[in-house]
């Protein structure tokens, strides 16, 4: 890969901003740390935006979509055409994620990387296939080294600069198993561990999910050695374009909040690419999926919601956006104890 691009350092934070937020969450009317995370997430803010009065106006939110050839080992409680069926369901506005971004009056793009299916053009979705979905990766690698990088790129060319807020959705049937895959590898878990039940899998099917990430596991084994192999040989298409949206916005300075177990994999990945991506990452929710959990701790990651959601698209980060908008507007608009004339302790 001539073009690292995704090697270079996200934006610094300036540890005087935060510590400006701080002292100004010290004179609003209100014991010191009464609301909690609120406050954690006003500072945080106030330092990516170097603002003392930061704003999450706009939100970007991107659905990263793509299908994965391991589902011909039966992995999936869906049929594949259901990719390019909700695809369509989220352009039409129909789906739980195209309902949310609406609330949020969020810029909402769908961006097909690879469907199994081809797609008729529509508003709100960015026809950019690179192949008719990955390569079934227990017999093959997903995606070749070329591919990788233009699904690395194609996340990059999303990010809007502008943005104060960055969303990154998912919608792949058969990514679950890619991303129990992923954290089998970056978390050195066995699928026992790592497979859970995705869509709603039986036990069988649960039985094949396993089955097939050991055989994955077993076929790449020495060649699973750096995250950019890893994504190659076992990744999705809609992972890896999710990867190079975290790394660009970090770059450009957009904060990110992370969804569930399938970003959450592709966040793993870019944080290992890129440890300077961390810093910009705030994560909106615990999946019902098992193994988040060991996601969350190994990124030593507080999220904000558990809701036991495990529907992905974006939607759990999108119902956390409003605790955001929250959060913000009490940093921004409480009264100081001088200001309303409240005694201090």
């Amino acid at each position: 890969m001539t073009d690292q691009w995704f090697l270079k350092p996200a934006k610094l934070i300036d540890q005087a901003d935060l510590d400006s937020a701080r002292s100004h969450q010290l004179q609003l009317t209100k014991p010191p740390g009464s609301l909690g995370q609120l406050e954690d997430i006003a500072i945080l803010f106030c330092g990516w935006q170097k603002s003392v009065t930061p704003s999450c106006k706009q939100i970007q939110i991107a659905v990263f979509a793509a299908d994965h050839g391991v589902c011909a080992q039966g992995v999936s409680a869906f049929p594949q055409q259901v990719t390019t069926q909700m695809v369509h369901n989220f352009t039409n506005g129909g789906a739980a994620i195209s309902v949310l971004a609406k609330q949020l009056n969020a810029e909402f793009q769908v961006i097909n990387l690879g469907l199994i299916s081809p797609i008729d053009e529509t508003e709100g979705l960015i026809n950019t296939p690179l192949m008719m979905g990955t390569q079934d990766f227990t017999q093959h690698s997903a995606m070749s080294p070329e591919i990788l990088l233009d699904a690395l790129n194609a996340g990059r060319a999303q990010i809007n600069d502008k943005a104060d807020l960055f969303i990154g959705g998912d919608m792949g049937i058969g990514n679950t198993s890619s991303a129990s895959a992923i954290y089998s590898v970056l978390l050195e878990q066995s699928p026992e561990l790592t497979v859970g039940p995705g869509t709603g899998v039986d036990k069988d099917g649960l039985a094949r999910k396993r089955k097939a990430i050991y055989q994955a596991l077993n076929l790449h084994g020495e060649q699973l050695q750096t995250p950019l192999n890893i994504l190659q040989r076992i990744g999705g298409l809609e992972i890896a374009g999710l990867v190079g949206a975290y790394i660009a916005s970090a770059q450009a300075g957009v904060p990110i909040l992370v969804d569930g177990f399938i970003t959450t994999a592709a966040a793993l990945l870019a944080c290992r690419i890129n440890p300077s991506v961390r810093a910009w990452m705030m994560f909106s929710h615990k999946s019902a999926e098992p193994a988040h959990t060991l996601a969350l701790d190994s990124l030593e990651a507080r999220p904000l919601l558990d809701l036991q959601m495990r529907l992905g698209e974006g939607s759990g980060a999108a119902v956390a956006a409003s605790l955001i908008i929250s959060a913000l507007a009490l940093h921004n608009n409480m009264a100081t104890f001088a200001s309303a004339g409240v005694s201090e302790s």
